[in-house]
């Protein structure tokens, strides 16, 4: 899993084929809930990157993105966003996401 802290490295990172993004934050007790799942998907799926940005942290780039409620979820395919969801998932939604 990869923190996120300049736009630019996020532009970088999206490039790859697979990429899940999580704008969360610390005292969020759904972001809390989804983590640990992340860290599941990432270990099952070789070819997905996940990305954790702390939207406290990083406000302009949450702002970019119209995150308004957290946590949410964009997918990335090859650079370009193919989803984007709010709010806590479970593992099976994450997953029928990244297919």
């Amino acid at each position: 899993m990869k923190y996120i802290e300049k736009t630019e490295e996020f532009d970088e990172i999206i490039k790859n084929n697979l990429v899940l993004v999580d704008f969360y934050a610390t005292w969020c007790g759904p972001c809390q809930m989804l983590s640990p799942i992340l860290e599941e998907l990432e270990k099952e799926n070789k070819n997905l990157t996940i990305v954790k940005i702390d939207v406290d942290k990083n406000e302009t780039l949450a702002r970019s993105h119209g995150v308004m409620s957290i946590p949410t979820i964009e997918i990335y395919k090859e650079g370009t966003l193919t989803n984007k969801q709010i709010g806590y998932l479970s593992k099976e939604e994450l997953q029928d996401l990244l297919k």
